[in-house]
């Protein structure tokens, strides 16, 4: 059994240590906001907080989340932060497809955590990871920016 915490909520676990907190997430405890998008941790599709840091959940063992705090997009509007990057991705109307929006608000909401008034280098190189085929990076950005505005 792997304890581990999701979303604020505490869950025990009875999975191979080499299973992907990704398959965890969806399969086990139905929080299908995560996507699986490329398996191999170069998309972002995946992204989610472990102890507050954006990491890719598709190549990331469930046994290194053992006593760990998972957030996922279903629980990231719960704090200030992560409300109000989703506040202002609705105002930007950033999602197009939609399918990579919830690794680019992780990714988000963790360069937010540590950097209160980014650049567009800062932003840039933070949300390197993640792609988005529709190409809403110039949207992205500005939403970055607003909530950060909003925050300070």
């Amino acid at each position: 059994m792997i304890n581990l915490t999701v979303n604020g909520r505490p869950h025990s676990l009875d999975a191979e240590p080499d299973t992907p907190i990704l398959w965890a997430v969806r399969e086990e405890f139905k929080l299908t906001g995560t996507k699986f998008g490329c398996g191999a941790a170069q998309c972002g599709a995946c992204t989610v907080h472990l102890n507050g840091t954006a990491i890719r959940s598709c190549v990331t063992p469930v046994s290194s989340a053992a006593g760990a705090q998972i957030t996922t997009i279903e629980g990231v509007g719960a704090d200030r932060v992560g409300a109000a990057v989703q506040a202002a991705w609705v105002e930007h109307d950033v999602a197009q497809c939609g399918y990579c929006q919830s690794g680019q608000v992780m990714s988000a909401v963790a360069l937010l955590k540590t950097t209160k008034k980014p650049s567009d280098a800062q932003i840039d190189a933070a949300m390197a990871g993640n792609l988005c085929r529709c190409g809403t990076y110039t949207r992205i950005r500005a939403a970055i920016h607003t909530a950060a505005a909003k925050l300070a």
